[in-house]
């Protein structure tokens, strides 16, 4: 690969701001939270025959909300319009 070619692509990638990863987490934390809580609301509105013993908790409106909640606190904070100190 030619010398030039190479020093002016890393110096063209250095100007541009890249996406942290942690922002790709939070999408898909958010994204799963979401499903699960849709799928909760879901099960509160035509409850199963057969519930399981501890249906009434409702553990998958619970974890679905935990993680909905991490997964925008996780996009907010390492959004890429937000500036990196």
């Amino acid at each position: 690969m030619n010398d030039t070619h190479a020093a002016s692509t890393a110096s063209a990638s250095s100007n541009e701001q890249s996406l942290s990863i942690w922002f790709f987490v939070g999408v898909t934390l958010g994204g799963n939270g979401l499903l699960i809580v849709l799928a909760g609301l879901y099960s509160l509105v035509s409850p199963p025959e057969n519930k399981v013993v501890l249906y009434n908790l409702h553990a998958d409106l619970w974890w679905g909300a935990v993680l909905l909640v991490l997964g925008i606190i996780y996009v907010w904070r390492f959004g890429p319009w937000r500036t990196q100190t």
